[in-house]
């Protein structure tokens, strides 16, 4: 029928309809394999475009923003590496926040520890902090990484890995799961 149409409207028209059409599909092929840009399909786009989800619906800058929300004084800004190593070390990223708030203050102002030792999370061990039995780190962000990775290798490498059963041994006190509980629901809320 479209032939019968072309037939019509004359062999002029029908001419200049194909060489047209032929000079666009040439003109579209030598773009595409002159082109440095390979076409995105549609469902390419989509993953492109869709962030992954990391942890509790969220994606990772989510979770970091949210982190940072409940960090302050000297571990302000801080949520990206907290959300990042978490993720990476399959830890829930609130509880080691929430760790680093009760142990060190730092929900208000961070301790003598963290501003001079750079330990965020109260861990013992060398090198020591000036004559105390708790560890120095080079930098904050070692002394992030360095709780982070205690956390995953001491607790969660053995199976504690919720506050009730981290509780014993990380802290004598019978208080301390409350506490951390208590930040835990602070910085989801937030």
């Amino acid at each position: 029928s479209i032939i019968v149409l072309m037939c019509l409207i004359g062999f002029t028209s029908l001419t200049k309809y194909c060489y047209e059409r032929k000079t666009n599909l040439e003109n579209k092929q030598l773009l595409s394999k002159n082109s440095v840009e390979t076409p995105i399909s549609e469902e390419d786009e989509n993953e492109i475009i869709q962030p992954e989800i990391v942890y509790d619906g969220l994606t990772l800058d989510e979770l970091s923003e949210k982190l940072n929300r409940s960090l302050s004084s000297t571990i302000s800004g801080y949520g990206s590496l907290f959300a990042s190593k978490s993720i990476e070390l399959g830890l829930d990223p609130y509880l080691a926040v929430a760790i680093v708030l009760h142990e060190t203050g730092c929900s208000w102002g961070c301790s003598e520890l963290v501003n001079q030792c750079y330990n965020v999370g109260g861990q013992k061990g060398s090198p020591r902090c000036g004559g105390t039995s708790y560890r120095a780190f080079e930098s904050l962000d070692a002394g992030i990484i360095g709780m982070i990775s205690n956390l995953s290798r001491n607790y969660y490498g053995i199976g504690l890995n919720t506050v009730e059963l981290i509780a014993p041994k990380y802290c004598e006190g019978n208080t301390w799961a409350g506490k951390i509980n208590s930040y835990i629901r602070s910085i989801r809320a937030k």
